[in-house]
C-alpha cells in the first residue's frame, strides 16, 4: 500500500482531500429535489432527518470511503466510514430501528458530505483523523494521544549514555519503550544505572570533565570521563544493559552471581558488595513491573469496560517479557457506543502516531479485525495480529487489564458524582443559573513586574480540562511593573477578543459559565469594565480574596455589584474552589519560572541576524562571552575567524546602534 496513504497529520488530510483519486461530494444543494417526499421542512427551515439522508442515495454509488454528517449550522455531527458508501448511507434512511443515540444523530442531520477512497483501510485511517480534528459530537473521541516515553542508551559516542527520550528517533542507538509514564521511565532509569553504572551526563559534560562526579561517588556511574574504567569494560556493561532492557535479565543476574561469589571467596569484599548492589537494583526494576510474562515478548493489552454512559480503556505494555506500565484512558463515547465501536475506534486513533507492537490482546471483539489488521500492519511495516485470547496466561493477562479498567472507571464515576455535587454547590454559593460546565479561573505571577505572565487553568464536570490551559506572556508597554489591574486586564483583554471572534454564537462550548479570579474588588472592578468595553454580557465573575491574615479558609468572595462574604470553614466548596485558584497559582508560577529561566539563558548573539550557530562559535572562543564580544569595537570584531568586513559591521551596528 501506498506509504501516503498511512500518515494522516493535519496536512496529510488536506493532501488526501485534494488528491485525484479521491472525490469530495457535497450535495447541499439538493434538498430541492426530495423535500416532496415528506422531509421536515416547515416553511423556511432546513430540513433534516433520514428523508434528507435518503435523498443522498441515488447520487452514490459502492465505492469504499468517509461520509460526514452536518446538522443546519453546518457543524459536524459524525464522521463514518462505509466499504459501499451507498450502502452504508441507506441504513440511515430508515425511519425506525435505530439506537436513541444514532436516533438523535439522524433527527439533526441537514446535509452530507463525501470523500471516496480507493480501498476501506484507506476510508478507517482517514476517519480516526477527521474525527480527531473535527470532534464531531456523536463519534467515539480519544481525549489524550500524547506520545510516550522510552528510554534511549545512544550509539554516537564511544560511551554511551543511557536517558530519557520522547519523540521522533532521529539520535543514533537502540531505543526502549513505550513506558507508559515519565514516572515509570524515571524510575527504571534509577535502577539501571545503579544496576550498569552507565552515564547520563551529556556529551559535552563528559568531554570537559577533569575528575569524577557525584554520580560515580554514588555508585550510579562507572567514571568513564576520567578513565575509572576503559572503554572495553564500559562497553561490557552497556551490553549488559541492553541485555537486560531486552529480557535477557535472567542470564545478566546469573552471570553476577557468579561474579559476586567468586570475589567473595577471593575476599575481594568491596568488589562483591558492588556487585549485590547491582543484582539488588536489577530485581528492583523487576519488582516494580509487576506482571512480568513468560510466554508474551511484545504486546499491549487493550480493556475496555462501560458503565454509566462512560468507558474506560485500559492499555497494559508489555516489552522484552517486562510489564513498562499502564494507563487508563475514557474516551468520549459519543452518547452510547457499543464496546466494539469503542475499541475499534480507540485503536485506530492510539495508534496513529505510534508504532504498533506485533501483538495486540483484546477483552472485546471489535467489528472489522482484518481492517484493523491490515491498516495497523501496513504502519508497522509487518505482521501485527489482533488476539481475543479465551485461556492461558495471556487471558490472564487480559483479565487484569479489564479488572483495572473496571476500577478505574468505578473511581472515575465516583469523582464525576462528587464533582457534580461541588459544581452545583458552587452554584448555589454564588448565585448561579445552574452547575457551571466550564470555570475559567485566571492568575499572574511576577518578580517586581520582570518576566510578567498570566495564566488561566480550565474546570468542569470531569475535572481539570488541561488541553484548555493558556498561557499570557504580558506584552503592555503602558504596564507599570508590578501592576496586578493593568495585567489582568490585558489578559482578560485578550482572551475575550479572541474568543468573541473564534465562538461569537457560544455554541462551541468554549464559553466560560464562571469566572475566577484571584483578587479582591479591585480585580473585579477591572475584569468587569474589560467586559463590558468587548460588550461580553452574561458570564459571572467572582474575585477569591485571601481574607484576613491572608489564611485559608478565611477567604472573602467579590461579586459585582454586591458585599463580600465567606462561606463556612468546612464548607467543601470552598475546598473546591480553594483547589480551583491554588491550580491556577500553580501553574502560573510554573509558567513564570519557565521564561525567567529561558531569559536568564538567552545569548544576546541570538538575536544579531545573520549570527548561526559557526558564527557565534567563533566569537565565543574568540572574545570568551558573549557580552564581551557585544562590547567589542568593530576593528576587534573584523579579526575574528569566519566573521566577513560585513557581517561585523551588521554585528558592531546591532549593539551599538540597537542597543
Amino acid at each position: 500500500m501506498d506509504r501516503f496513504f498511512l500518515d494522516f497529520s493535519r496536512t496529510r488530510v488536506r493532501a488526501f482531500a485534494e488528491s485525484p483519486i479521491i472525490q469530495p461530494m457535497s450535495f447541499n444543494n439538493q434538498h430541492s429535489e426530495f423535500e416532496e417526499e415528506g422531509s421536515a421542512k416547515t416553511g423556511d427551515a432546513v430540513p433534516t432527518g433520514h428523508l434528507v439522508i435518503k435523498g443522498y442515495l441515488k447520487l452514490l454509488d459502492t465505492s469504499p470511503g468517509v461520509y460526514r454528517m452536518l446538522d443546519k449550522n453546518g457543524a459536524v455531527l459524525y464522521v463514518g466510514k462505509a466499504r459501499q458508501l451507498r450502502n452504508r448511507v441507506s441504513s440511515y434512511a430508515r425511519p425506525t430501528g435505530h439506537s436513541a443515540r444514532i436516533g438523535r444523530m439522524i433527527s439533526a442531520t441537514a446535509s452530507m458530505m463525501f470523500l471516496t477512497t480507493r480501498t476501506e483501510t484507506e476510508a478507517l485511517l482517514l476517519e480516526q483523523n477527521l474525527i480527531k480534528q473535527l470532534k464531531p459530537r456523536y463519534n467515539v473521541l480519544l481525549r489524550d494521544d500524547k506520545s510516550f516515553p522510552g528510554i534511549l542508551v545512544t550509539g554516537d559516542h564511544d560511551y554511551p549514555m543511557i536517558k530519557k527520550h520522547r519523540g521522533a528517533k532521529r539520535q543514533k542507538g537502540k531505543y526502549f519503550g513505550p513506558f507508559a509514564s515519565g514516572t515509570a521511565v524515571n524510575r527504571t532509569l534509577d535502577q539501571l544505572q545503579k544496576a550498569f553504572l552507565l552515564r547520563n551526563c551529556t556529551d559535552a559534560t563528559f568531554d570537559n570533565r577533569t575528575r569524577a562526579c557525584l554520580q560515580y561517588q554514588i555508585k550510579r556511574c562507572a567514571g568513564p570521563c576520567v578513565g575509572h574504567i576503559d572503554k572495553a569494560a564500559y562497553n561490557a556493561l552497556v551490553a549488559d544493559a541492553l541485555a537486560f532492557l531486552q529480557g535477557k535479565s535472567t542470564r545478566i543476574q546469573a552471570e553476577l552471581v557468579e561474579e559476586m561469589n567468586k570475589a567473595s571467596e577471593a575476599m575481594a569484599y568491596e568488589r562483591a558488595a558492588g556487585l549485590r548492589d547491582r543484582i539488588s537494583a536489577m530485581a528492583q526494576v523487576q519488582t516494580s513491573q509487576g506482571i512480568n510474562p513468560q510466554g508474551v515478548a511484545e504486546a499491549d493489552i487493550i480493556a475496555v469496560h462501560q458503565d454509566g454512559g462512560q468507558a474506560c480503556v485500559q492499555v497494559f505494555f508489555i516489552r522484552a517479557n517486562q510489564n513498562w506500565g499502564n494507563r487508563a484512558y475514557y474516551p468520549r463515547t459519543g452518547g452510547s457506543a457499543d464496546m466494539a465501536e469503542i475499541l475499534e475506534a480507540f485503536i485506530v486513533q492510539f495508534y496513529n502516531n505510534k508504532l504498533p507492537p506485533k501483538l495486540i490482546l483484546l477483552s472485546t471483539p471489535v467489528e472489522n479485525p482484518d481492517l484493523l489488521e491490515a491498516a495497523l500492519s501496513a504502519q508497522r511495516g509487518n505482521k501485527v495480529a489482533l488476539m481475543l485470547p479465551e485461556r492461558g496466561e495471556k487471558r490472564q493477562l487480559v483479565d487484569n487489564a479489564h479488572r483495572n479498567a473496571r476500577e478505574a472507571l468505578a473511581r472515575k464515576l465516583a469523582e464525576t458524582a462528587s464533582q457534580a455535587r461541588l459544581l452545583d454547590g458552587l452554584a448555589k454559593a454564588f448565585g448561579l443559573d445552574g452547575p457551571p460546565q466550564r470555570i475559567e479561573i485566571y492568575d499572574n505571577s511576577h518578580i517586581s513586574g520582570t518576566n510578567a505572565v498570566g495564566a488561566m487553568v480550565v474546570a468542569g464536570p470531569e475535572g481539570w480540562m488541561k488541553s484548555s490551559y493558556r498561557k499570557f506572556n504580558i506584552k503592555g508597554d503602558d504596564i507599570t511593573p508590578g501592576d496586578d489591574f493593568g495585567m489582568m486586564t490585558e489578559v482578560l483583554t485578550r482572551r475575550f477578543s479572541r474568543l468573541t471572534k473564534e465562538d461569537p454564537e457560544r455554541s462551541k462550548g468554549l464559553w466560560p459559565d464562571l469566572l475566577l479570579i484571584d483578587g479582591g474588588a479591585g480585580q473585579v472592578s477591572a475584569v468587569v469594565e474589560v467586559l463590558q468595553g468587548l460588550g461580553v454580557t452574561g458570564v459571572p465573575v467572582v474575585g477569591v480574596a485571601k481574607g484576613e491574615d491572608r489564611d485559608a479558609g478565611k477567604e472573602e468572595f467579590h461579586r459585582p455589584g454586591a458585599r463580600p462574604f465567606m462561606l463556612p470553614h468546612r464548607d467543601p466548596v470552598l475546598y473546591f474552589v480553594q483547589r480551583l485558584r491554588d491550580e491556577a497559582h500553580r501553574f502560573a508560577i510554573g509558567t513564570h519560572r519557565a521564561r525567567r529561566a529561558k531569559a536568564m539563558g538567552a545569548n544576546p548573539l541570538d538575536n544579531v541576524p545573520g549570527v548561526g550557530a559557526a558564527r557565534k562559535r567563533a566569537l565565543l572562543a574568540h572574545f570568551g562571552s558573549a557580552k564581551a564580544a557585544s562590547r567589542a569595537g568593530l576593528a576587534d570584531l573584523k579579526l575574528v575567524e569566519g566573521i566577513s568586513d560585513a557581517m561585523a559591521e551588521t554585528i558592531y551596528g546591532y549593539f551599538h546602534e540597537n542597543g
